[in-house]
C-alpha cells in the first residue's frame, strides 16, 4: 500500500454520489467472479480448440498471466479514483486528450454490448437445442436482452444478487465438468496424449500465431473484472474493498479454466469441440458420470445469462459516468428516482444489444470482445504508468512498475495481426470506431451550439 493520507478523506470522496452503496466486501468478489465467468468459458472453448489443437489448457495459461498483469492496473487505478466510467477516467486523468477518451469509452462500451450479444447468442444455440428449437434464434436473443434490461431498471441490489444466485449455479457447472475429468482420470479413460497435441504442424511461426490466435480468442474468457470498476461508487469503501475482490476473481476463475481445459481436451477431440456452440456439453457426454446433458445445459443457460447482465449493466453505468464527466450528453446520466438505477444508460444500452444481436455469431462477437478489450487493456497499463506523477490524499494499492510495462506488451501482441486474427474482426472494429468518430463530432457540434464546447 502507498501512504498518501488519511483514511476519512478517502471516505468522505467515496461517499460523493448518488447512487446507492449497496455493494459489500463479499458481493463484490461474487459480482466479479460471475462477470468474469459465463459465455467465454461456457462457448468458444470449441473455438479455442480448433485453433490450438489439444494442447487446449495453453491459451487459457496465457490468458491468466496477462489478465494478472492488467487487473494489477485496474486495481491502483480504482483505489485511488474510487469513481464510476473506468478507463475512460484513467485516460482522461492521465492524457487529458478528449478524443481519446472517448474513443476509449467507447471501446469499452461496444465490448461489453459485443460481449452481451455473443452471450445472448449463446443463449439461443447448442444449449438451448436441447430443450426447444421452435423458435428463431435472433428473436430469443432479443427477447433475452429486454428482459435482462427489465432486471436491471429494478436496482442494483436486484441486479448483483441475481448476479450471486447466477454465479454459484455457472461455478457448479464447472464443478461438474471437475468432477468428471477427475472420475476419468481415476477410471483411466481419455486421451492424455492429446494435451501436447497442436493444430498447426511445426515449431516456427505458424506454431507462434497459432497459439496466440488461440489466446487471443480464449482471452474473451476472462474480460469482465474490468467491468467491476464501473461500479466503484455502488461499493462500500471501494479503496479497501477491490484490490482483494479483483485478484481473487480473477486466480479463481483462471484456475478454473486452466482445469476445465485440461478436462475438455482429455475427453473429447478437438475437432469434436471445435463443431460445437455448446463444447461443455460435449465434454458431460463424454464422461463416464451419468449426469444429466439436460440438466447441464440449463446451468449453462443460467451461465451465459449472468454474462449478458453484468455486462449490460456495466454499460449502463459507464454511460452514466461519461455523462457526468461530459463525455456524453447529460442525459444519460438521468437516474430514475425511486430506484436510483441510471435510467436512461440502461435503455440506451439495452437497444445497441440488440441490434448488435444480429452482426455476427459467437465467435466473432466473442473476438470482437477481445481485440477492443486488449486495445483499452494497453491503454490503461500505460496510463498508470504516466498517473504515478499524481498525488491522492488516501492511501491506496500501489502496483509494481514492471507489471503495468509487461502488461501493455502483452495486450498489444494479442491484439496484433499476429494472433491470426480473421479479418472480419478487424472490420467489426472499424465500424464501430467509425461509429464512435462520427458520435464525438456531433457531441462536439451540439456542445458548440450550446456555448458549453
Amino acid at each position: 500500500m502507498s501512504a498518501t493520507g488519511s483514511d476519512a478523506t478517502a471516505r468522505e470522496s467515496q461517499d460523493d454520489t448518488p447512487l446507492r452503496r449497496a455493494i459489500g466486501p463479499r458481493l463484490l468478489v461474487l459480482f466479479v467472479i460471475g462477470d468474469i465467468l459465463g459465455t467465454g468459458i461456457y462457448a468458444t472453448t470449441g473455438q479455442v480448440a480448433g485453433k490450438v489443437g489439444g494442447a487446449l489448457w495453453l491459451p487459457f495459461v496465457i490468458g491468466f498471466v496477462v489478465a494478472i498483469l492488467t487487473a494489477a492496473s485496474y486495481v491502483e487505478l480504482v483505489g485511488k479514483y474510487p469513481k464510476a466510467a473506468g478507463a475512460a477516467l484513467y485516460t482522461q486523468k492521465a492524457f487529458r486528450v478528449p478524443f481519446l477518451t472517448f474513443i476509449v469509452a467507447f471501446m469499452v462500451m461496444c465490448s461489453g454490448l459485443s460481449s452481451a450479444s455473443a452471450a445472448a447468442r449463446a443463449f439461443s444455440g447448442d444449449y438451448l437445442a436441447e430443450f426447444t428449437d421452435f423458435f428463431p434464434p435472433t428473436l430469443i436473443a432479443v427477447l433475452f436482452i429486454l428482459a435482462l434490461a427489465a432486471l436491471n431498471l429494478r436496482g442494483v441490489s436486484e441486479s448483483v444478487k441475481t448476479n450471486v444466485v447466477l454465479t454459484v449455479v455457472e461455478l457448479t457447472g464447472l464443478l461438474v465438468i471437475l468432477a468428471i475429468g477427475a472420475w476419468a482420470v481415476l477410471s483411466g479413460d481419455g486421451e492424455p496424449s492429446r494435451l501436447g497435441e497442436f493444430q498447426a504442424q511445426g515449431t516456427g511461426f505458424a506454431l507462434i500465431t497459432s497459439v496466440l490466435g488461440a489466446t487471443a480468442l480464449g482471452f474473451f474468457a476472462f474480460v469482465g473484472f474490468e467491468d467491476s470498476v464501473n461500479m466503484a461508487e455502488e461499493t462500500q469503501d471501494p479503496v479497501r474493498t477491490f484490490p482483494r475482490a479483483i485478484f481473487t476473481g480473477v486466480v479463481v476463475t483462471g484456475t478454473l479454466y486452466i482445469l476445465v481445459a485440461l478436462v475438455s481436451s482429455l475427453l473429447v477431440d478437438h475437432r469434436v469441440l471445435e463443431g460445437s456452440s455448446g463444447p461443455l456439453l460435449e465434454v458431460v457426454k463424454a464422461g463416464g458420470l451419468d449426469f444429466p446433458p439436460k440438466l447441464f445445459a440449463l446451468i449453462a443457460l443460467f451461465a451465459v445469462t449472468n454474462s449478458a447482465l453484468i455486462n449490460i449493466m456495466m454499460a449502463s453505468r459507464l454511460c452514466y459516468g461519461m455523462a457526468n464527466e461530459r463525455i456524453l450528453p447529460r442525459a444519460l446520466g438521468r437516474v430514475l428516482p425511486r430506484r436510483r438505477t441510471p435510467v436512461v444508460g440502461i435503455v440506451f444500452v439495452s437497444l445497441l444489444a440488440v441490434g448488435l444481436v444480429s452482426t455476427g455469431e459467437i465467435e466473432g462477437l466473442g473476438d470482437t470482445t477481445a481485440f477492443l478489450l486488449l486495445c483499452v487493456f494497453a491503454v490503461v497499463n500505460i496510463a498508470v504508468l504516466v498517473l504515478r506523477r499524481d498525488r491522492v490524499d488516501h492511501r491506496h494499492f500501489r502496483t509494481p512498475t514492471v507489471l503495468p510495462v509487461l502488461g501493455a506488451i502483452t495486450s498489444l501482441i494479442l491484439a496484433s495481426p499476429l494472433s491470426d486474427r480473421p479479418a472480419n474482426v478487424y472490420i467489426r472494429a472499424g465500424v464501430l470506431l467509425a461509429i464512435g468518430i462520427a458520435l464525438w463530432v456531433l457531441n462536439k457540434l451540439v456542445l458548440r451550439v450550446r456555448g458549453e464546447g
